[in-house]
């Protein structure tokens, strides 16, 4: 029986993408190109200078938590396999394997792995990258189940990170292992595929692989805020109801599914890092902000007075639920000097079932500089590699 690795080589190895596949690769670039030029400004692009390419755009598309994720999975894949492919010369079908080995690796390991702790864009992203570098070298099958065995001591990366540098960095490690192990792959190097097995079993993965449907199955959902994607539903209600606020807010009720806030550890953030992956600040910036950009995830705008006094007012209560973030919906009762509102939602704006909107990406790409929708108006991978060189030259080494 073919291993993991093998199987995932020969599916990446004859995939011909579909023009549905290929329009889900184009807007991918566009909208990972627009959050890593986001975050020019950014200390970490500073910090991450000396890395590779794969490692330092990977890890600065990232640092602003504001790019696309593959929800079954939670993943977040094309901040992982576009610097991977743009790093290794290769092109939409490059991109497409590696999300699509990266998606059906994070669904083996499932939500229990997770839940465990696990970051799993790291875990399931060197092996994916791997693929994504393989193909854009040209590496034949059996190179690409070896790279995907040679990734896998690099696979790791856990959740304590979320708040830190460390979180964007430990994707753009993931995202250079993957390089790495498909480039000594080419030069000959050998490893054992069923490592991918041993890897999986080990780390608390199902190893149930589904190759059928598109690509990317389940297609990816878009960020249309700067920040966690456990916060966008949230978010997104209390928006839908700041503007029948009446009075001071005497107190907010949130009840949603407990998987939901999996990753939202910093009940009272101090920084715009922790702000990122708070549920009470999601409430604050929502009521506070007329659209939660990258000024309400600073920190000034977490340590603003009238937002610590709202993280003070909201309570939160779980509810069973199935697995993933998006199960169930969530449910807010906001005290105020009118009659109380409530509002329930389940999908926000930029999930799969819900695209989003024209509007939306051009309030996103607008959000991320004023220039980076003329920047980005005909992207193609080449374009994009020079324009992150020009932006985000390497200078120096890290070891």
């Amino acid at each position: 029986m073919a291993s993991i690795a093998e199987s995932l080589a020969q599916w990446a190895s004859e995939l011909e993408p579909s023009a549905e596949d290929l329009a889900l690769a184009q807007r991918s670039l566009v909208d990972t190109a627009a959050v890593t030029l986001a975050a020019r400004n950014h200390p970490l692009t500073e910090i991450a200078a000396g890395l590779p390419d794969a490692a330092r755009w990977a890890a600065i598309g990232h640092v602003l938590d504001f790019d696309d994720l593959h929800i079954e999975s939670t993943t977040h894949i094309s901040v992982v396999t576009v610097p991977v492919v743009l790093a290794t010369g290769g092109d939409a079908r490059a991109y497409l394997a590696g999300a699509g080995v990266m998606a059906r690796l994070g669904g083996a390991l499932g939500w229990s792995h997770y839940s465990a702790g696990w970051h799993a864009t790291c875990t399931a992203g060197a092996p994916a990258a791997a693929v994504a570098a393989g193909i854009a070298l040209g590496l034949s099958t059996e190179q690409l189940a070896t790279a995907m065995a040679l990734a896998v001591p690099a696979a790791g990366g856990v959740q304590n990170a979320f708040g830190t540098h460390g979180k964007s960095l430990q994707v753009g490690f993931a995202a250079q292992a993957g390089v790495r192990a498909a480039e000594l792959a080419r030069a000959g190097a050998t490893a054992d595929p069923s490592a991918l097995d041993a890897w999986l079993e080990l780390v608390g993965g199902t190893g149930r692989l589904d190759l059928a449907g598109p690509a990317v199955p389940g297609g990816l959902a878009i960020k249309v805020y700067p920040c966690c994607y456990a916060m966008q539903r949230p978010i997104a209600a209390l928006r839908d109801i700041r503007h029948d606020i009446r009075g001071a807010v005497r107190g907010v009720r949130v009840s949603t599914p407990e998987p939901t806030v999996k990753p939202l550890i910093h009940d009272r953030p101090g920084t715009g890092l922790e702000g990122k992956f708070s549920l009470p600040y999601a409430v604050a910036t929502a009521l506070l902000d007329c659209y939660p950009d990258f000024a309400a995830f600073t920190d000034d705008a977490v340590n603003r007075e009238s937002a610590q006094r709202l993280l003070r007012q909201v309570e939160v209560s779980y509810t069973p639920g199935e697995e993933g973030l998006l199960t169930g919906e969530v449910d807010i009762e906001l005290e105020h000097d009118g009659p109380a509102l409530r509002v329930s939602l389940a999908q926000p704006p930029g999930a799969p079932s819900r695209p989003p909107t024209e509007a939306e990406l051009r309030e996103k790409f607008t959000a991320c500089g004023e220039d980076v929708p003329g920047l980005l108006a005909a992207a193609d991978w080449k374009s994009v590699r020079e324009l992150l060189r020009q932006f985000f030259p390497r200078t120096g080494d890290v070891e």
